[in-house]
């Protein structure tokens, strides 16, 4: 046979001698689970390894930034399967308070409400929220600080950093937002995941959460009564809210010393019962939630929405 009729031949013994390593290979992939974490290859270090033992006790926290992949590999394997996605924002709040406001009260209330669950965690704050057009500037944008993001954006943002937390294990993952601007978003998109996963994992949104009307009413019975408004993005629950993860984020000393330590009539100098309050603040919106969550997770998804307060 002439050398020009058994080069084809050739050929395609060696291309079909290929499609057989690489088929071999891929089923060899897939047979063998993904042993490299810890952003390092199993290889090179004992401790990339999957089940490579946690060198260190388990932490005193509940935030996912705060952890190392083998401290959440392993709380997940204990059982916290929840996790807390919360959503705040940076907008102006009058002249006493941070931009970061929605920020640190989630700082102080999903610490509480993980803990009282017993069983979760929580995701770090998505602080990036619609404020506003960002050009021309309406609402919030139209205060220096203030950053905004277009709706579709935050869905995006937010269905995939459900998504990420699916691919880890978490069977509940629960939406809370401390702004108003961020509930609608969160509730269609707890919806199209529940549509499509079909409640596993759960996804729910907790618009219960945001319902600080039934905040200021629990803390009247506390002594905690409002006089008129200042008429400032303001008043006293978000600002003791607030003051439970720092004190500086509402400039609490600077404003005993400049005697301006009062909003709508309530009088925040005498900082032991400031204080005395604001843990009761955290306490009661951590109960209200997670007695919410449970019923969101019973009922494998977001419950149908409350009624306007």
């Amino acid at each position: 046979m002439a050398a020009t009729e058994l080069l084809p031949r050739f050929i395609s013994a060696c291309t079909l001698m290929l499609c057989v390593a690489v088929s071999a290979q891929a089923q060899n992939t897939n047979a063998q689970p993904n042993r490299n974490m810890g952003g390092g290859q199993c290889t090179a270090n004992a401790y990339n390894c999957a089940d490579a033992p946690n060198p260190l006790p388990p932490p005193n926290t509940v935030w996912l930034e705060e952890m190392t992949w083998m401290d959440v590999r392993d709380a997940v394997a204990a059982g916290k399967t929840t996790v807390i996605v919360t959503t705040g924002g940076m907008e102006p709040n009058g002249p006493w308070l941070v931009t970061g406001k929605h920020n640190y009260v989630l700082k102080a209330n999903c610490d509480a409400i993980a803990r009282k669950l017993g069983n979760a965690l929580c995701a770090p704050t998505l602080k990036f929220v619609p404020e506003g057009r960002i050009e021309p500037k309406s609402g919030h944008m139209t205060s220096p600080g203030t950053i905004s993001v277009q709706e579709g954006t935050f869905r995006a943002m937010l269905t995939d950093i459900v998504h990420s937390l699916k691919q880890h294990g978490f069977t509940n993952i629960i939406l809370i937002g401390d702004s108003g601007g961020n509930q609608n978003g969160q509730r269609a998109v707890a919806d199209s995941l529940t549509a499509l996963w079909q409640g596993a994992p759960v996804v729910a949104h907790v618009q219960e959460y945001y319902d600080y009307a039934k905040v200021a009413e629990h803390m009247k019975s506390r002594g905690l009564v409002s006089g008129t408004s200042d008429g400032l993005h303001d008043d006293p629950v978000i600002t003791l809210n607030m003051m439970i993860a720092d004190p500086s984020s509402v400039r609490y000393d600077e404003r005993v010393k400049a005697n301006l330590a009062t909003i709508d009539g309530v009088s925040l100098t005498d900082r032991t019962k400031a204080e005395a309050w604001a843990r009761d603040i955290v306490d009661f919106r951590a109960g209200m939630t997670v007695d919410a969550i449970n019923k969101a997770i019973a009922n494998r998804g977001t419950l149908p929405r409350p009624a306007r307060r």
